[in-house]
This record gives C-alpha cells, structure tokens and sequence, in this order.
C-alpha cells in the first residue's frame, strides 16, 4: 500500500530546541506563583483543603475523609497525600502551602509527562516530515524535541488549566494520571517494562482519585489502539492494560471512587460552546489544524492516542453537564494535537496568533498596572471605584517583593514580544512562545500584584476572623448545614472545632452558627433558624462576606447561658 503523503516539511534550522534555561523559566513562571503566600480559596480549593486538614488533626478518619464530622464522598489518595504532607511540614511549614506543594509537583509530572509523550510520538515514522528535494531536512531526534517544546508550550497557554491547574483538589491528581497514561502509551515502541509501568500505575491513580468510569473507558479505548498497532512493542502492551483495568477497578471501591455524577441534561447550550471556546484556547484552535491538515493519518498512533484523551474528556464533560474539571482532563491530549500543526502552519497564520497574543496579554497586563496603581496611589479614580465597588473595606498594604518580580516579569514580556515580532524565526514553536508567555505573564502579575486583593475577595479568612471573635475560647461551634467551604475556614483560619453534623444544635457547643439566604435588606427564615429560637437559641450577631450580599451568617449563643439577655427571634420571611 502505497503511504499517504504527509503534511509536514521542516527544515533543521526550523527543528532546532527551545533553550533549556528558556523552557525552564517558562514552567517555574507557571508553576511557582499561586504556590506560596495565598489562602486556599473558596469553593473546591478550600473543600479538599479542610478535608485534608481534618485528616491530619485526626478530626476525621483516614479511611472517610469528612468536614465537620460529615462525612463526603471524596476520593481518598488525593486527600490521603494532601494530608500526608501536612503531617510532613507539621511544626515548620504553613498547612495550606504543605497540602499544596505535592499538588504542584503533580502539575510538574503532568507538564513533563506531556513533553516525553509529545517527544516519543514525534519519532514515530508517520510522524517524521517529509525528506527535502535537495536535504537539510530535520533529524527525526531534533524534530521530535521541537514538537515536544511545541506541546508542552501549549499545555501553559491553555487558559483553562490556569486556575485549576494551581488548586489543591483531586483533579489535578486526575490529570497527571492522565497525561501519564498518555506517556506510557506513547512511549511503548520505545520503553517496554516502563510504559508497562506507567500504565499499571496511572490507571489505579486515575481510579483511586476519583474518576474510575474514565480510568475504564480510557483503558479499553487505549487496549484497542495498542491491538491494532503495528510495532510489537505498542501491541503487548494491550494486556497490561487490560491488567490495569482490572487493578483500577478493585481500587477503586475502597477508596470511595465509585460515584455516578453524569447530570440528566445541559442545562445551558450557549454556556457549554462558551467554556469549549475559552477554556482549551488557543490549543483547540491548533487542534482542528492539525486534525484537518492530518486527515489521512488520524488513525496513526501520534494522533490516535491523543484523540483517545481528549475525547474521552469532551465525551465526560457533556455527561457531566458542562463540567469544566473534566474538560481539564483533556488538556495533555489537545496539546499534543496542538503540536502537531505546527510544522505544518505558514506564516501568514503565524502572524495572526502572534499579533493576537501581543494585543491580549499586553491590554491585560497593563489592566493590571492600572489597577495595582489604584490600589497603591488611589488613581485612576475609576479603577479605584471599581475595586472599592468589587472589594468594599479592601486595603492594601505595599511590599517590594511582587512590585519587583512584577517589574522583571513586564520586562522580560517586552523583550519576548521584541524577540518574536523583530527577527523571522524558522523555528516551529515559534506560535506558541507568544501564548505560554503571556499567560504566565498574566498568571505571575495576579499572583504578585492582584494577590491582597484575590485573597480578600476569594478567601474566608476574614469573615472566619470575624465569626470567632464571637466565639468564646476554646469552645466548639455547632454549624448544621454549613456549607463546606465556611467549615473548613472555621476550623482552619478560626482554629475552632465544628460540629456540622445535622443534629449538632442539641449537641454541648455553646454557640450556633447558621449560614441564611438574604433577599434584598430582609434575610430569609428558614425552618433551622426557626427551631433554633424554639430551642433556647440567642441571636448575637451576623456577619457576612462583604464581597457577598447573598448570605448571611447568623451567630446565636444559648440563652440559658446569660438569663437577663433577651432571646432574639430570627426575622420572619420577605415577601
């Protein structure tokens, strides 16, 4: 059979390496900043943060992780390593920042994963370009670490992995055993007992972390490919997968992974396209190039095995009605994707991403001076309005350190943009430095800058400061019904001991605290509220986020224990 022709042409000045120290300071700029020096932020960073804290305090048993004594279904291996290292920097190492470094060395296994996939698949033969009429082709060694630098640029300047990415929850441990997988799938023709390992290992993790029903269909799809592959090293992996399979399945029932949460429909078309098009931007954009200008070869592995991810993950998120964590497991396989067009853009499409990226990031970065400078001089008086309107009682406190790596970050921003938009670069990862730069760019400027005034706006430390005061030393707080973020400050930020328990009103803690929807000035009596003024509860004060005007929590205090103070009846419901 006659081979198909491949789209790819790349000359060897066009395959030559991104500098090592260059793709080093480019990950230690996505990696590090968010890492130190920042709360663990409300909603699902702060959830899997307090169940970690309550493992290693021993308010919850390592075998049925829980806040409040309720107990959740999470996965246990990410929380099991989150408290881990907790009781590892116990005594000299903040409990947020302990939980959260094994979860940035995790994000670090899924960049390099992503590299050595993007690296063994680029040596396959259909992979290789094309020879040149007269020489100078690229050497199938040098072209492969080009298309890897390539992927793993990608990978950085995918927005959605931004936030997510830098978070303490289970998925990020979910996508490392994904992207993983992914290596070892790739790297079979060429490394037999590791890749054997790496998927005896990955399918476990992805199953032990919360995502069994993926871990299996990623385990058949890939047991197909490797049959159908056509050296023999890819096809005996076929068994260890299917040996896997079988390993993830026996795991995943005693660490509590085995939870259904495919949703009944989307509930929101509009809302789903929107996050597909910001969230893996600009991969996504590469991806349907690569997918379109390949077309002949989409059953080849250096395409099959990063389509089998990425579907899988689309295939998850539209279960999940819209879930942008499982979108997030996708991530390794469109950046392969996205690393594939790229020996084969011209420079005209080049152009466009590049002059797009110098417009975007540039407008943002200096969105962010503007307001950093609001924020420190009070002008502009409207940016200082619209943080004032945003952050009501925000005021910051100005240190040298984020001014200065702020400054170096815009310095060495102005001189990317010079270096790409002065000189025409034959290299093939030219398109991409343009997008990881300006995300770690913006990435560093809110983890420097913006970050007195994230943590205000994100973090329950101040209202749990608040709350406590209330509280008197040493004495429980009985919170039934709280939502788990204001648990796990209450236990973390306040240092209190919590009893979210259902029937913890007639427990022994002295003092009650119930989290109550407000409507307008009124706030919403809610049948808790009621029983707790009927069973000698006292209200004593209320507090709530000043960024939120939509709850209300509500402190009471036993009336027994202070005969001459009137008992306060929660208001009645507005109308």
């Amino acid at each position: 059979m006659t081979p198909k022709p491949n789209p790819a042409l790349v000359t060897q000045d066009a395959a030559r390496r991104l500098p090592r120290l260059a793709l080093l300071v480019f990950c230690a700029a996505y990696l590090l900043p968010g890492l130190f020096g920042r709360d663990p932020w409300r909603g699902a960073d702060l959830n899997a943060f307090g169940q970690m804290l309550a493992i290693a305090e021993g308010r919850a048993s390592w075998l049925q992780p829980s806040l409040g004594g309720v107990p959740t279904d999470a996965a246990l291996l990410p929380h099991w390593i989150g408290a881990a290292a907790i009781l590892a920097g116990r005594g000299w190492v903040d409990p947020a920042l302990a939980a959260r470094v094994p979860f940035a060395l995790l994000l670090a296994l899924a960049l390099v994963a992503v590299w050595y996939a993007s690296f063994h698949l680029a040596r396959s033969e259909a992979a290789q370009p094309l020879p040149l009429a007269f020489g100078g082709e690229a050497s199938p060694v040098d072209y492969a670490r080009a298309v890897a630098d390539g992927a793993l640029l990608a990978v950085i300047a995918t927005l959605g992995l931004l936030q997510l990415g830098h978070e303490t929850t289970p998925e990020l441990a979910q996508l490392a055993a994904v992207a993983c997988l992914q290596w070892a799938m790739a790297a079979a023709a060429h490394r037999g007992w590791q890749a054997r390992a790496g998927v005896l290992l990955a399918l476990p993790a992805l199953a032990a972390c919360g995502a069994p029903s993926i871990a299996m269909v990623l385990g058949a799809g890939a047991a197909l490919l490797c049959l159908r592959a056509g050296d023999a090293g890819t096809k005996s992996l076929a068994p260890w997968l299917v040996a896997a399979m079988g390993v993830a399945a026996l795991v995943a029932w005693p660490v509590h992974s085995w939870a259904w949460r495919v949703a009944s429909e989307i509930d929101d078309g509009v809302a789903l396209a929107r996050l597909l098009l910001w969230f893996l931007w600009p991969a996504w954009v590469l991806a349907l190039w690569t997918l379109w200008r390949w077309r002949r070869h989409l059953m080849q592995r250096h395409l099959a095995i990063p389509l089998l991810g990425l579907g899988v993950a689309l295939a998850a998120c539209l279960a999940m009605g819209g879930s942008d964590r499982a979108l997030m497991l996708g991530v390794p396989g469109i950046a392969v994707l996205a690393a594939f067009a790229l020996p084969t853009l011209h420079r005209g499409r080049t152009a466009v991403i590049d002059w797009f990226s110098v417009f975007f990031f540039t407008v943002c970065a200096t969105s962010f001076w503007i307001f950093y400078s609001a924020m420190q001089t009070g002008g502009p008086a409207w940016a200082l309005r619209t943080v004032q309107r945003l952050a009501p009682g925000f005021k910051s406190q100005f240190s040298w350190t984020p001014l200065l790596l702020a400054a170096l970050a815009s310095i060495a921003w102005l001189w990317l943009v010079r270096w790409r938009t002065s000189h025409q670069r034959e290299v093939i990862w030219k398109s991409l430095v343009l997008p990881a730069g300006g995300v770690a760019l913006c990435w560093l400027l809110l983890m420097t800058l913006w970050l007195p005034l994230l943590d205000y706006v994100r973090s329950n430390r101040p209202l749990a400061e608040r709350l406590v005061r209330q509280v008197p030393a040493g004495a429980c707080i009985a919170a039934p019904g709280a939502p788990p973020s204001l648990v796990a400050a209450l236990e973390f930020h306040g240092r209190r001991r919590v009893d979210a328990t259902p029937g913890a009103a007639r427990g022994r803690c002295p003092v009650l605290m119930m989290e109550l929807q407000q409507r307008g000035p009124e706030v919403a009596r809610s049948a808790a509220a009621a029983a707790a003024a009927s069973r000698g509860w006292r209200e004593v004060g209320r507090e709530r986020r000043l960024t939120d005007r939509s709850a209300v929590v509500v402190v009471y205090r036993r009336a027994d224990a202070d005969p001459a103070a009137p008992r306060v009846t929660p208001p009645a419901p507005s109308r």
